[in-house]
């Protein structure tokens, strides 16, 4: 991890501790405190995974090594355990984005061998998704099953409407995701 990742970090609490007189007893406190959230799964989303990860990248090198692997474990278990899923169909409440979509990703990262170009799980399925075109192709799906016209097979226009709206609020939701980070967290930053 390294600095690219910018400015809110001075929003949390570890940026106090270097106004303070730059108190490394304090930040130790504070990366051991955040560690523990992760290692416990006390923090699952985004959001507060995305403002750990910043000070971590904002943090010296040596609490950087110590961030690594509880990072890493907090992006995997905010995916497997369906936290990531569940953000996404409350960014998607008119037309839930299908679980077989992220299952996909999911599935194209494991086997992807340039997925190793990040620790962050959550990132590369987000990118998975979009860069694969796989909104597109779930969309056509779910709108052409029967149960979304109440049993009865949809015409052609029909499917491709809702597919439409779908696809849509899908790439909407994504594509808001997509925006916590300010530059891919990959190890080029690329």
């Amino acid at each position: 991890m390294s600095s690219r990742h910018s400015k809110q970090s001075h929003r949390s609490g570890h940026s106090s501790s270097h106004r303070s007189g730059g108190s490394r007893h304090s930040t130790t406190q504070t990366t051991a405190q955040l560690i523990a959230s992760l290692n416990t799964h006390r923090v699952n989303t985004l959001t507060e995974l995305c403002r750990i990860e910043r000070v971590a990248a904002e943090s010296s090198s040596e609490d950087q090594i110590l961030f690594q692997e509880p990072m890493t474990s907090a992006w995997t278990h905010y995916v497997t355990s369906h936290q990531l899923l569940n953000e996404l169909r409350g960014l998607t409440r008119n037309y839930p984005i299908c679980g077989a979509l992220l299952d996909d990703a999911k599935w194209r990262v494991s086997n992807d061998p340039n997925s190793n170009r990040s620790w962050n799980y959550a990132w590369l399925c987000l990118a998975k998704i979009r860069d694969d075109g796989l909104i597109d192709t779930y969309a056509a799906s779910e709108a052409a099953k029967p149960e979304m016209w109440g049993g009865r097979t949809p015409e052609a226009d029909e499917a491709r409407q809702l597919a439409a709206c779908f696809a849509y609020e899908w790439k909407e939701a994504v594509t808001k995701m997509l925006r916590h980070w300010s530059s891919p967290p990959t190890i080029t930053g690329y």
